[in-house]
């Protein structure tokens, strides 16, 4: 499902580049990117997304050479395969949690489907908010709603970006047992990066990032 080879990265104005380790992910497997604050987790998953467009070697997803499509096609490509979980909610608060689960699916260009939008929240335990605003839920309720509508287009696979790093130990295990179950429940590709070392209990497949950067030429 993932294959990265000889991947590498450079910000604007930095003087040294993240050089990745080479790993595959099979479709269905959960893995945990480990690593400290700053060792280059968040770029490696932008960059597995698309969000961050790799500058040396290779990322494939479902056997597709991402770099290889347009910004449109990168697009349909990320809204139909991807289901990203950010550190930041970026829910649209002007919208209820309903039509922040729909706009999920009218960005994939796909049909509305309110009735998985509300098995989805009965699963998170979040049904009562389906009309309620985003600005009326808590801290935690909008980052369940995160994670439904990034499961909303069952994506073949999820990216989540530090999902428990703010969370007590009992949030935490809520946070990660929901991701397991609804990724078991659609077959889908689960990464994880985290600095969390709670998690290595619940995945056992890790890809560590160690000492990632290497002098420009």
């Amino acid at each position: 499902m993932v294959s990265v080879k000889d991947l590498q990265y450079t910000y604007s104005k930095a003087i040294t580049t993240m050089r990745f380790p080479d790993f595959d992910i099979q479709a269905g497997e959960h893995s945990l990117l480990l690593g400290e604050s700053g060792g280059g987790k968040t770029t490696l998953l932008h960059l597995i997304g698309g969000l961050l467009q790799s500058q040396k070697g290779k990322i494939e997803l479902d056997g597709v050479n991402i770099a290889a499509l347009s910004a449109v096609q990168l697009d349909q490509f990320r809204g139909k395969k991807m289901g990203f979980i950010f550190q930041k909610n970026h829910l649209i608060n002007t919208l209820t949690v309903k039509q922040n689960l729909l706009a999920a699916s009218f960005f994939a260009g796909n049909p509305a489907d309110p009735q998985r939008a509300v098995e989805i929240l009965e699963e998170l335990g979040l049904a009562d908010k389906l009309n309620s605003k985003v600005t009326e839920l808590s801290v935690g309720q909008a980052q369940r709603v995160a994670i439904a509508r990034a499961v909303m287009n069952k994506p073949a696979l999820i990216l989540a970006d530090e999902p428990t790093s703010a969370l007590d130990d009992k949030n935490c295990e809520k946070v990660i047992s929901l991701l397991l179950k609804l990724a078991n429940h659609s077959w889908a590709t689960l990464l994880v990066a985290t600095h969390d070392q709670r998690l290595k209990e619940r995945l056992n497949r890790q890809i560590e990032l160690k000492s990632t950067e290497i002098n420009r030429a």
